[in-house]
This record gives C-alpha cells, structure tokens and sequence, in this order.
C-alpha cells in the first residue's frame, strides 16, 4: 500500500514514511492510493478488539511486520485499555453509545495515540533513520494529553504540544500541564484552536524551519490527526461496534448501521467513511457540531466558510474553524487539482464553494446538524433521568443530532470523552448545586451519579504542574528552533 498527498505533488511514500513524516512536503495530506476491500464475515469473526485491530492495520501498513503489528496492538490495547476497550451502551430505541474512553487519559484519542508511537519507532527502524523525531501538536483539549502520554520518555522522539489558552476545560489543561517526561514541552497560545493549528502548519511548511533542524538531526512529524498514523487505528472501532450489534441481535450481518460522530477536526468522522469503503455496511455518517458550526453549513450549502464568528463552548475539543481532514475526503470527492484551489481559497479568502455534483456525492454519505451549549446540557439530563445514561458534553451534541436523524437502521453514537473531564458543565446540566473547585465538582458527580470517578482525572489535583508558558502565535516557530 502507498500513501499520496491531496495536493498532487512528489511521488507516492510508503506507510511508514508517511507516519515519519506525518504532513506531506506540498501542504497536503496523506491518503492511501486505494482502498483494501475486506471480507465482512472474517472481520467479524476476529475473537477480540487487539485481533481486528491487527486485521485492519494490516490492510494498510503492508510494510510492517504482520508479527509486529499482532504483537503490538495486543500490547497497547490490553495494557491501556484493560477489559473494556471499547464497550457499546444502549442508550434508547435503536440509539447506542460506543464508549472510547476507557484509555489511559479518557478519551477517544488514546486508541490511537497509545499504538502511534510505536508504529513511529519501528517505522524509523525500518527506514534507518537514526534522527530525532520532533512531534508538533496543537490541540482543542485531548489530543494534547494522550499524545503526551503516547510518546513520554519515547526515545529519540521530543513531543511540543500547544494548546488554546482558555479555551480547554481545567481538567484538560491539567492533564497537560502535569504531565511528566523527560521529552515533553506544553504551551499555551493566546487564541483559540485554530491558531494553534495554524501555527504549527506554518512551521511543517517552513523550508528554513525543516533546514535548520536538519542540520541539528531533527527532524518534524505530528500527532494531530493530519498524520496518517492517526487516523487507520480509528477505522478499527467502527467494526468492532458493527460487530457488537451483530453479537446482541440488534441487526444481522450485512445491514447498515448509521453513525453520529461529535466532530472538530473531521478525522474520527473520516475513519468511518474509510471503513465504509473497505466495505463495512455504513449507511449514513451524521457529522454533529457544536454553536460553531462551519461544517453543518458546509454541509447545507457546500460553502465552507471559516471567517465567522467563533465561540468557547461547553465542548471544547469541538472549539475549530478549519476541520484539516475534510481536506482528505474531498480529494476522495474531487481529485488534487479541486483541493489545491479549494486550500489555496481557504487560505487567501477564509472561505471555498463545492461544486453541487461534488456535494451531491458527500450528501450520500453524510449527513449533519449541530446543537448548542443549552441543547447539549438538555441531551445530558434527559439521557440521564430517562436512561440512566451519563455523558459528556461532546457526546451530548453527537446524541442531539443523532436523535434528530435517526432512521430505521441502528445509529451508534461515538462517545469521544468521559464526563469526568467536565464534571461542572454536565453537574450543570443535571440540575445540581455546583461546587467553586473543579474537584470538588468531580466527586459532587461520582456521587450523584452513582459512579467513580476515574482515577487518572481524580488524581490530577494533587500533581504540580510543570509547564505554564503563554506565547503569542506567530511565537510559535521561535519555540520549536529554541530560539
């Protein structure tokens, strides 16, 4: 399997240079040259999650080692992840929720961010590659915590992480600003998410950045979702809930399930879809936002416009403008040449227009709707006093759009963070006295709710925080030269 850039440029790369590197040398992302077909009946027979998990990524990664891969994925997902890797919840007639965040910081994003790390060690091994590898993250909230996790006291690996100042939740930003290793830098950026992400763009895309680092043996890669690395492990989850809803009854192999993904950066969404084309009987992909949402509009209208007015809401990892991996499916849509003109009019003017037959083709697949922070706070009581069901923010969003576009098939729900995280907006919600501290918020909630806490947010109280630097974001560059 090769790997080619949406923008067209240079020659195709193999997985494991397409991880090294993570962003390709013309701006664009990576992709894979076409899709593995998969036989439905053998996926699900695959006996647990680290199985299929080996099964999928090894349609993709076909230069690494089956051994590895098998031996690897055991590893990350029974160490990490324990028992309940990635449970599937009832949460109404025909609604689901697919819990993936019983990882080591709570979110969705370890499942990919546990296993990403080592696929990048051993992709330098394989390639010789003997440099440092400088990982650049910006992050809305959870990437930043499970990446640092991910690659702490990796060696020959350095992991920056910036973050939005003030636009995390404060168990977020501790879980960044504690973390421990050697290897591991945090900063706050004066603005929002997207500046952050535009601003380690810019470095990836700096030639004189890449020189100056190359003369010190460093070289660049990303954690963010813009890495392929990240996104084929996501594609894994999407069987594993279709085959959960073939083992409880709730539909036979063969019929479609929908799925509503709480969406910012259009990569968990996108795993969805590549598990459709790899033949997972997907019928529709709800897209749900939340007060910012650019994508619903797109959606709507085929006009993606990121000049708007951006708001902080009570789902932050929501809080962005510009979705980077929306850049993969229209390549999928439309070829490199549409994406070159669409990217270049994103960058001069903030905004692009889809041709209508582009969108007719998105439209059968996609779907979307967005809700705000009083309707996400609604979704969270009812799913709870008529359930029994607790969620977060971001999950309380995907069930407000799911619920608004539920058909005859079964639609799961990707539940992307614990509620833990944000134990004063879903305390909030519930109708219930809030505590001033956080903590206090937190334990307010485990005991109203009949449920503990998890101990990797509850302990964060009582770590020093390591990391409380704020840099402006055109800063960024100097930080990642140490200048």
């Amino acid at each position: 399997m090769q790997f080619i850039t949406t923008r067209g440029a240079g020659q195709p790369v193999s997985a494991a240079r397409a991880i090294c590197l993570g962003l390709a040398g013309d701006g664009g992302l990576f992709v894979p040259e076409q899709f593995p077909s998969v036989d439905l009946h053998q996926a699900l027979a695959q006996p647990d999650y680290p199985a299929l998990a080996a099964f999928i990524l090894e349609q993709f990664l076909t230069d690494y080692d089956p051994a590895f891969l098998r031996q690897t994925v055991r590893q990350v997902y029974g160490e990490a992840f324990g028992e309940g890797t990635a449970p599937l919840h009832k949460a109404g007639d025909g609604m689901y929720s697919l819990e993936l965040w019983h990882g080591p910081t709570c979110a969705f994003k370890d499942f990919a961010l546990q296993l990403m790390p080592r696929l990048l060690v051993e992709a330098k091994r394989m390639l010789g590659d003997s440099s440092t590898t400088a990982i650049l993250v910006a992050t809305s909230g959870d990437t930043g915590k499970a990446a640092l996790a991910g690659y702490c006291d990796v060696p020959g690996v350095t992991i920056t992480v910036f973050y939005p100042s003030h636009g995390t939740s404060e168990v977020q930003r501790l879980q960044m600003t504690t973390q421990q290793g050697e290897n591991v830098a945090v900063y706050a950026v004066q603005g929002n998410f997207d500046d952050a992400q535009t601003g380690v763009k810019r470095v990836f895309s700096d030639p004189d950045v890449a020189k100056q680092l190359g003369a010190k043996g460093v070289q660049l890669s990303s954690a963010n979702s813009i890495n392929w690395g990240r996104l084929v492990p996501q594609i894994v989850y999407y069987f594993h809930a279709y085959s959960q809803l073939v083992r409880s009854g709730a539909l036979k192999a063969g019929e479609k399930a929908d799925f509503c993904v709480p969406t910012g950066n259009f990569g968990d969404i996108l795993a969805g879809w590549y598990a459709k084309q790899m033949g997972l009987p997907v019928g529709k992909l709800i897209c749900a936002s939340n007060k910012n949402d650019v994508l619903t509009e797109f959606f709507a209208t085929g006009v993606y416009n990121a000049r708007r007015p951006f708001y902080r809401t009570t789902s932050p990892s929501m809080d962005i403008l510009v979705s980077s991996n929306l850049e993969r499916l229209l390549y999928h849509m439309a070829g490199a040449e549409k994406v070159k003109g669409w990217m270049k009019q994103l960058f001069e003017t903030g905004s692009y227009e889809v041709e209508p037959e582009v969108m007719e083709r998105i439209r059968a697949d996609f779907g979307a709707a967005c809700a705000d922070d009083e309707t996400a706070a609604a979704q969270i009581r009812s799913l709870f006093e008529e359930q029994g069901y607790l969620c977060d923010p971001h999950t309380a969003v995907a069930f407000s759009a799911a619920r608004r576009n539920k058909g005859d098939a079964p639609m799961v729900v990707l539940s992307t963070a614990s509620p833990f995280k944000f134990p004063k907006d879903v305390l909030a919600a519930l109708g219930q006295p809030l505590p001033e501290d956080e903590f206090e918020a937190m334990a307010a909630l485990a005991q109203y709710a009949g449920q503990p806490a998890p101990q990797a947010l509850a302990c964060l109280r009582s770590l020093p925080e390591r990391f409380s630097t704020t840099i402006r974001p055109d800063a960024l560059r100097d930080v990642v030269l140490g200048e």
